[in-house]
């Protein structure tokens, strides 16, 4: 396959580390021939499944497809500590020690199985798998016609490894990469760059990853001492942890004139658009000194006000979780602190009209837990998971009004509206089972169920239905509604069928009143990520008048594409061949071209 790597993009810089699986089967050698199946409504996911990641020491063949694309530029790997040029003796002497006991520590590790949720081999393999930067490919071939109004660029988010990992990693922790599609008249041109993260910029010039990973690492005593060795090297002068220590890998927003890339764990970051399609990290952002903690990845953009909504969740120190918004020139509001009683995960959560509405659910953060050799990441049972809706402009978290919906967990939520005639706000979200299948590893089958929730502000009740009928129903996870109508009711949304769990076949467009649903399968061995839906015009009378776009792999061919598929038909019109292979991600946002006229 057509393949370019970027010279100032090193590789795996690290020899590989063996681990053993937790699973004891025989597993295939080659990515590509990966099988899922689904029997008596059970989906076999790619992370419950034997370890299938084969890393060459160098890149492979372009004849060979389904062999992991990397970069074919890096230098050896060596087991031999590195050593920061700029470092003073003392430094270099306190490094090499601190790599010794890393060296023993993960010596250790190696004894002991890692959980399929943790385990490199299953976490990013096959097309989950990492690939080098990509300058800008113009002219890229179409197969149909784009439609004219697309003009701007299409860019999605994904977490994308630096270096090979050397213990336990989950998908979320890789290093965020952005991959964009530009636009013009007819004609369209491919870039994907790291998001310049200030973990990315200290690891690469250190040659090694050194920052732990939030999910694949923290966990046990192992992961209690690998938080000290890093604030050791914090206190020896080896690591800068006090400008972040985030991967901006999940959202995108554009808001102010700027793009930014965001993960739960830092600041935003805000990446320009160069006028030939590049990308380029301007750096981390905190909205001209206005934003001191940290912003999760699906702020709310309200398509009337212009403001832009946000929380920041804290696991160490009350209050735990934090509501705050953003007018259109970027002023931001005081931080209204809303009382959790124990520091939870909120990765998502909605706004309608006049409300914010957020998620108190039973996936909560325990540190305790790691000294007792789990993860800190937890599924509290006796917890009632809850709403909170609490007015957008309010000075405090005193008028919250919380309704219980029990066994409820919402990893996302797509759209929320009021409806004052029934006293309730509806709430529609993909409810979860089991809530913290994502990050413990566990037997029982996923589900994700596309669910209305109705919350009575005036009875403190709640119910919850499933949209789609149990003989049509399928996991239903990432996507969105028409953005012009995000807080207000909507009639679709436009969903990826997360099947087989975690990789994406197709995406349906779903009627959210009747459960309607309409399937759209990239084809045999072909898989995708997130829909994008991009309305024609914002003043469209007609909801689904727009296309949807996605980033497309094909599993035989070991080759990806961008398929442009109009909303209304549900029928391809556009195909573009991509230069390279687009590993399979997160989250994603469109800008117009007008909009990139006015980049800051």
């Amino acid at each position: 396959m057509a393949s370019s790597t970027s010279t100032s993009t090193p590789t795996w810089n690290n020899p590989r580390t063996q681990f053993s699986s937790s699973s004891k089967h025989p597993f295939p050698s080659n990515p590509s021939s990966i099988s899922f199946s689904k029997k008596s409504n059970s989906i076999v996911s790619a992370l419950q499944t034997p370890s299938i990641l084969q890393i060459p020491k160098q890149a492979p063949m372009k004849s060979s497809p389904g062999a992991i694309e990397l970069p074919s530029n890096s230098p050896s790997s060596s087991s031999s500590p590195v050593v920061h040029q700029n470092w003073n003796l003392l430094q270099k002497v306190a490094a090499m020690a601190l790599d010794a006991i890393e060296d023993g520590l993960k010596e250790r590790e190696k004894l002991h199985p890692l959980p399929k949720t943790a385990d490199p081999n299953v976490q990013i393999a096959g097309n989950f798998s990492p690939v080098p930067e990509q300058p800008v490919r113009q002219h890229l071939p179409v197969v149909g016609k784009i439609p004219d109004y697309i003009q701007g660029v299409y860019l999605r988010n994904g977490a994308n490894p630096l270096f090979e990992p050397t213990s336990g990693h989950h998908l979320f922790d890789g290093d965020g990469m952005i991959y964009a599609v530009k636009f013009d008249n007819g004609s369209a041109s491919y870039a994907c760059r790291f998001t310049e993260t200030q973990r990315l910029v200290q690891e690469r010039a250190i040659g090694k990853p050194v920052f732990p990973k939030a999910i694949g690492e923290l966990h046990g005593h192992s992961g209690i001492a690998k938080l000290l060795l890093f604030y050791a090297r914090g206190l020896c002068g080896l690591v800068d942890h006090t400008q972040g220590i985030g991967v901006a890998n999940a959202g995108l927003v554009y808001f102010n004139n700027r793009l930014l890339a965001m993960s739960e764990d830092d600041l935003p970051y805000h990446v320009r658009v160069t006028p030939s399609g590049d990308l380029k990290t301007a750096g981390r952002y905190n909205f001209d000194g206005q934003l001191e903690s940290t912003m999760i990845a699906h702020p709310k953009l309200d398509p009337v006000s212009g403001e832009l909504f946000a929380l920041s969740y804290d696991v160490i120190q009350k209050p735990y979780l934090k509501y705050f918004r953003f007018s259109p020139d970027g002023t931001k509001s005081k931080d209204v602190a809303i009382d959790l009683e124990k520091p939870t995960m909120v990765h998502d959560f909605a706004i309608t009209e006049n409300f914010v509405v957020v998620p108190d659910h039973q996936v909560v953060f325990k540190m305790s837990e790691m000294v007792k050799g789990g993860s800190p990441v937890v599924y509290d049972k006796e917890k009632v998971s809850r709403f909170g809706i609490l007015d957008k402009y309010a000075e405090n978290g005193s008028g919250i009004k919380w309704v219980e919906v029990p066994d409820c967990f919402c990893f996302h939520l797509w759209n929320a509206w009021e409806e004052p005639e029934h006293d309730e706000v509806v709430v529609i979200g993909s409810c979860m089972t089991p809530a913290d299948s994502i990050f413990n590893e566990c037997n029982e089958e996923l589900k994700s169920v596309l669910s209305e929730i109705r919350l009575n502000l005036k009875t403190g009740k709640s119910s919850r239905r499933a949209i789609i009928s149990p003989s049509n129903d399928v996991n239903l996870e990432a996507g969105m509604v028409n953005k012009n109508l995000l807080g207000r009711k909507s009639k679709f949304a436009y969903l990826a069928i997360a099947e087989p769990w975690p990789k994406v076949s197709g995406f349906a467009k779903v009627d959210l009143s009747t459960g309607e649903i309409k399937k759209f399968f990239y084809a045999d061995e072909k898989y995708g990520g997130e829909p994008l839906f991009l309305p024609r015009n914002c003043d469209s009378a007609v909801e689904d008048d727009g296309h949807i776009l996605a980033f497309v792999h094909d599993e035989k061919t070991w080759k990806s594409e961008l398929q442009i598929v109009n909303a209304m038909t549900m029928k391809l019109e556009a195909t573009v061949k991509l230069p390279s292979r687009v590993p399979y991600g997160f989250h994603g946002t469109f800008i117009t071209a007008k909009d990139l006229a006015t980049q800051a």
